[in-house]
């Protein structure tokens, strides 16, 4: 397993009059080769949750074991840590930094203490699986569009060879065209690759669309923690705490309520267009 989560706790300012309780009891396991959805509304802890998971934030109490070892033991490496966990800011511009789009890319592999040669050949490869032809390589990354930032930021976090991939809002912005490209690139580096992936977004469609799980965030707890179809199903009770279900999920519990046999857990666009025309057909021949 790659990542366990144990009663991990986490208060921002701690003792002080702005004291806030992020994370409460956090425990989760998430095994090597997942493909996970966090969603939550805002200030729900998704963020935080996601900076434990590589370091970034040390919990308050709690433990956090990366294949089998414990991050807050001493001598564990946090360096080697974020070389294998990696995290993609929801605003790339964060990330970005040096004067162009390969000397970008380079940073992290060049950090790992590796040759100059296998930091390049790292960079080519990383650039090329997101999308991004050599025209790019010279250019600042600051010229770039909202699309491309991202791709850069994702190249760099991949040039490391992460074995977890966090994204927090990758498609934050983008028009639905740079959306799609974006996490079809994505979903294709986790086939590939058979990296673990961290979705962040409030997209619905996104998550039904690409996860096989998805962890629920609420108030700092986790709320649900299931596959699509069944975190879908209780769509109403999402609705309290902020969030939804796909739009297909309302269209076809209308149609159910409408005297169509379809299915109420269709979670994405192409299994509710087989759905309703398997329920017309079926209408058709019973009025024959």
């Amino acid at each position: 397993m790659a990542i366990r989560v144990e009663n991990v706790n986490y208060i921002y300012g701690e003792g002080t009059a702005y004291e806030i309780h992020a994370l409460k009891n956090i425990n989760l396991t998430i095994q090597d080769g997942e493909f996970i959805g966090l969603i939550g509304h805002t200030g729900s802890g998704k963020s935080t949750l996601t900076q434990h998971l590589n370091g970034l934030i040390r919990a308050s109490s709690g433990k956090i074991y990366y294949n089998d070892q414990n991050i807050y033991q001493e001598n564990f490496s946090m360096k080697e840590l974020r070389g294998k966990v990696g995290l993609v800011f929801q605003y790339p511009e964060h990330q970005l930094f040096e004067v162009d789009v390969f000397s970008d890319v380079c940073f992290g592999p060049k950090n790992l203490g590796l040759n100059t040669a296998e930091v390049e050949k790292r960079a080519r490869e990383a650039l090329k699986s997101v999308g991004l032809e050599e025209s790019f390589y010279k250019q600042s990354p600051f010229e770039l569009s909202g699309g491309q930032k991202r791709r850069v930021a994702i190249a760099g976090v991949l040039a490391m060879e992460p074995e977890v991939l966090i994204l927090d809002e990758p498609t934050a912005g983008l028009d639905p065209k740079g959306r799609d490209e974006i996490l079809d690139e994505i979903a294709r580096l986790h086939q590939e690759r058979h990296i673990t992936i961290i979705l962040v977004s409030h997209s619905m469609e996104d998550i039904a669309r690409y996860v096989g799980r998805i962890i629920v965030m609420n108030k700092g707890n986790v709320q649900w923690d299931d596959t699509p179809k069944e975190v879908f199903r209780n769509y109403r009770e999402l609705e309290k705490i902020g969030l939804a279900a796909p739009q297909v999920t309302y269209i076809m519990n209308e149609l159910k309520q409408n005297g169509f046999a379809v299915d109420t857990e269709i979670t994405t666009v192409e299994e509710a267009k087989d759905s309703i025309l398997r329920a017309l057909k079926d209408r058709e021949k019973k009025q024959v």
